[in-house]
């Protein structure tokens, strides 16, 4: 993942003529600083995405690391539509999978930064799938969530596996602002 860019970096990512790039740092538009000794401009990647979400421009290859990727598994359709309302479409992508074998599917080709589990799915598949993303050297970074009833909360099983749980019913706008924070550690979304 690249950090800091050349004024022609971003105009291919922007699709404008470098000098285009050039005003809009000289301007102040987009924030970014001058190597010592030589006018080359350098753009940190906070910045420019900064820019471009600023600015309503496509963000393209930078997309990817913009953007937060949340898997919710099992959830239900108010937790999903509460949830997209709380934490905003522009910063978060949300997936949805109704089972463990769809999860697995989605999280190959989605690359979760979160992964949201409720155990309404049943304990036992809840917990296997935490597990199995647990195993894997791609989602060792994957925050991992846990939505439990008062079931699960009162009979034991390893918590360690989930970077947080949230017992039901619970706060939307609590869980929402929780996966922003684990997840904006992780991506350092602007």
């Amino acid at each position: 993942m690249r950090t800091i860019f050349t004024t022609g970096q971003v105009a291919k990512i922007c699709k404008v003529a470098p000098r285009t790039v050039s005003k809009w740092f000289d301007s102040g538009r987009l924030r970014g600083y001058r190597i010592p000794g030589s006018q080359d401009r350098r753009i940190p990647r906070e910045h420019l995405i900064r820019f471009l979400k600023e600015h309503g421009m496509p963000l393209g290859e930078l997309e990817d690391e913009a953007m937060g990727k949340i898997l919710l598994v099992g959830a239900d359709e108010n937790v999903r539509r509460n949830l997209g309302e709380m934490i905003g479409i522009d910063d978060f992508r949300i997936e949805s999978a109704i089972s463990g074998f769809e999860a697995g599917i989605q999280a190959e080709s989605l690359h979760p930064d979160c992964v949201v589990i409720d155990f309404t799915l049943g304990r036992h598949e809840a917990l296997m799938i935490a597990q199995n993303l647990k195993k894997n050297n791609e989602y060792l970074e994957t925050v991992l969530i846990g939505l439990l009833s008062d079931d699960d909360n009162a009979s034991g099983f390893d918590r360690t596996l989930f970077n947080e749980t949230f017992r039901k019913p619970f706060d939307a706008a609590l869980l929402a602002e929780r996966i922003r924070t684990l997840v904006g550690r992780k991506k350092q979304i602007a």
